[in-house]
């Protein structure tokens, strides 16, 4: 059985990424998800994006245009466009799901 990989991508005010780890997965992070960056993060072979701000809605085409397969959370406050929506898996607000509640949901 492999590790499950995490792409986590933004600020990370709600400290996702720890939770995530703690919970036994592979994480990596970038604060600017631009294709570079997601490609050197290992997205290409990640199971699970999670985006922790919606200002870089973009990136999540950019993710699933590298792994199709990916799932993507998005984990962050305020309105996801439209576009964006359609491609997240699932969509979280921090106020209501703790970190720990959603990093043991990943698997």
């Amino acid at each position: 059985m492999s590790e499950t990989t995490v792409v986590v991508a933004g600020t990370d005010d709600h400290d996702i990424a720890d939770a995530i780890e703690a919970a036994g997965f592979a994480v990596s992070r970038v604060d600017i998800a631009n294709r570079p960056a997601l490609e050197d993060a290992g997205i290409v072979s990640a199971e699970v994006y999670v985006l922790t701000e919606v200002e870089q809605a973009t990136s999540i085409s950019v993710a699933k245009d590298l792994a199709p397969e990916l799932t993507v959370v998005v984990y962050a406050d305020g309105s996801l466009p439209d576009f964006a929506r359609r491609q997240a898996d699932l969509v979280l607000d921090p106020d209501l799901f703790e970190p720990e509640t959603v990093a043991t949901e990943l698997d």
